[in-house]
């Protein structure tokens, strides 16, 4: 089994995550080889939440051109994960107070 801290690589923060925030489903990118117990146990280990749900993705490579070179993308995992209710992660850190 792998460190929490390999398996989770980085949150994605978008505008569809970000409204997927309010049904408590977090969206993370993950190691490739990692399967969904992992990332459960990640995700309750480093945020010290209840994970009732995790779905997997590939995102699969665009093609893109850099002036005459073509190639693409790099391939990665996904996994959204949904928690219990009640739970919640601070991506953002509190963002009520005002300076």
């Amino acid at each position: 089994m792998n460190s929490p801290y390999n398996v989770i690589i980085r949150p994605i923060v978008t505008e569809r995550s970000y409204d997927a925030m309010d049904q408590n489903k977090y969206t993370f990118e993950v190691a490739p080889d990692a399967p969904k117990e992992e990332v459960r146990d990640a995700v309750e280990k480093v945020f010290g939440v209840r994970v009732t749900k995790v779905n997997t993705l590939w995102v699969k490579p665009k093609s893109k051109r850099q002036r005459y070179q073509y190639g693409l993308t790099r391939k990665w995992k996904k996994a959204v994960v949904t928690l219990a209710d009640g739970d919640s992660i601070e991506i953002f850190g509190d963002t009520s107070q005002s300076a």
